[in-house]
């Protein structure tokens, strides 16, 4: 009789396979946004609410003014805008000029969703806090200094 027992040898290490790319293409890398992108991000935000006449004080709208006139040169949207950005967080100044009129409470309270939403969906970002400091009210018969740029 013949004996039925097979001798396998069995490999001491066992093979590895190797995987190529290290997992989720969405997890390889690092994304950073700079303050710029948010600041932008943030101040077409505010100037979509109902009651924003301008952004910043009266100096910055004024110097804005003399260098949206110079060839070349485009519209500040961060004009009276603020932003410190982190890893995964990010924190807004915003000073605001209101309509006379308007309840400023209820212009802040519109302009910090605007700009919490836009921020939160554009970035992935937390918006930890948007300050709103109000430098002025634009009065009906004062004259603009410069027309504002409204978004619809």
């Amino acid at each position: 009789m013949t004996d039925m027992t097979q001798n396998t040898e069995v490999d001491p290490q066992p093979r590895k396979t190797t995987k190529r790319g290290g997992g989720d293409p969405a997890t390889r890398g690092r994304t950073t946004i700079a303050d710029g992108v948010v600041e932008k991000i943030a101040g077409l935000a505010a100037r979509d609410v109902l009651g924003v006449h301008a952004m910043g004080s009266g100096l910055s709208r004024t110097f804005g003014a003399v260098r949206d006139r110079v060839p070349g040169g485009s519209k500040s949207v961060t004009r009276g805008v603020k932003a410190e950005v982190g890893e995964v967080q990010t924190a807004l100044d915003l000073e605001i000029v209101v309509d006379y009129g308007v309840s400023i409470a209820d212009v802040a309270k519109a302009v910090r969703e605007n700009v919490v939403s836009a921020v939160e969906r554009m970035t992935g970002l937390e918006v930890v806090e948007v300050n709103i400091a109000v430098s002025d009210v634009k009065l009906p018969d004062e004259e603009d200094e410069e027309p504002e740029p409204r978004i619809q």
